[in-house]
């Protein structure tokens, strides 16, 4: 199997006291999505050898204060198939700590993957595709129980139940709480049954539990498309896609999708040209709290294994 398809078939199956502390709290930035309208991006940085192996790297997620980098892996060490890893830094400059799995509460000889996490730190989300559920793979939340240098504990993951899961496949969560929104959301991918794979959108308590069922997203989801994972600004100004579709460049492409205000649509995406896509894949967008950072799933050349973990950065655009 080439290393096209072997990527792209992991890609559609899967990404100090102090510090831990840090993690807990909620970390809010007063963005504004327009402060980066003609801001360029610059060339993405590998995340180096530290997160990244020669294995399977993917699928990341940022804690709010961006201390903590959750993402799935192959690398050994792990309990079979991808993972969800963490890694820890101790401030915003410092390189990234040696990766922890996330044990044996979390993680099973299944599928888990697209790690997502409440801006308190305190709920985990995520899809697997381990047995019990309602169908192939399915989206589930996990309380943290306590946090301590010697490492976090989860609770018994909880499957979202029928407002999310169905018997289809739910993949792709990531986890928003919109400044001018009552609850927060959590956004997945779902197959529909004419072939294409849509985003949907589902409210969350503070809890974790859905309130109402899952709605599909129709200005984010190509009929004829795979569009597989978001990432939204804490305005609820900004979203970014990875899809597969007409006007990419013959992969996963990310691309930016922009509004006035939270009740209006959004708008036609726009895809992002070089440097952040490529011929090769480039998916699973992951956009920090304060909007200034970008990381990303690719397997473009001067990476260490089948995918890594990319970065790149941008600066409010002129005249803001």
């Amino acid at each position: 199997m080439s290393r096209f398809r072997s990527s792209v078939a992991a890609l559609i199956a899967g990404a100090s006291l102090v510090a831990c502390r840090e993690r807990s709290d909620p970390v809010t930035f007063a963005i504004q999505a327009d402060r980066f309208d003609g801001a360029e991006w610059s060339e993405p940085v590998n995340l180096g050898p530290v997160v990244n192996s020669g294995f399977v790297d993917a699928n990341a997620s940022l804690s709010s204060n961006g201390h903590a980098l959750y993402f799935i892996s192959t690398r050994p060490g792990g309990f079979g198939n991808n993972d969800i890893w963490m890694s820890e830094r101790q401030c915003l400059a410092c390189p990234w700590e040696a990766p922890v799995n996330l044990g044996a509460v979390i993680n099973t000889n299944a599928i888990e993957a697209s790690p997502t996490v409440s801006d308190d730190g305190q709920l985990l989300f995520f899809y697997s595709a381990k047995s019990g559920g309602f169908g192939s793979s399915d989206i589930y939340v996990s309380q943290r129980i306590s946090t301590s240098a010697a490492g976090d504990v989860w609770g018994p993951p909880v499957n979202l139940g029928p407002d999310v899961n169905t018997a289809a496949a739910e993949q792709g969560s990531y986890y928003v709480k919109v400044s001018g929104e009552a609850n927060a959301s959590v956004y997945f991918n779902r197959p529909s049954p004419g072939g294409s794979t849509d985003i949907y959108k589902v409210f969350v308590s503070h809890d974790g539990v859905p309130l109402g069922p899952a709605v599909l997203v129709p200005e984010l989801s190509d009929p004829t498309g795979f569009d597989q994972k978001v990432s939204v600004s804490t305005d609820g100004h900004e979203l970014f896609l990875a899809s597969i579709r007409d006007g990419g460049l013959g992969s996963f492409d990310i691309y930016r999708l922009t509004r006035q205000s939270i009740s209006d649509p959004w708008s036609a995406p726009e895809h992002l040209d070089a440097p952040i896509n490529t011929p090769d894949i480039d998916s699973q967008p992951v956009l920090s709290r304060d909007g200034r950072t970008l990381i990303f799933t690719s397997i473009r050349a001067g990476g260490y294994g089948l995918q890594d973990l990319w970065i790149s950065t941008r600066r409010p655009g002129d005249g803001q």
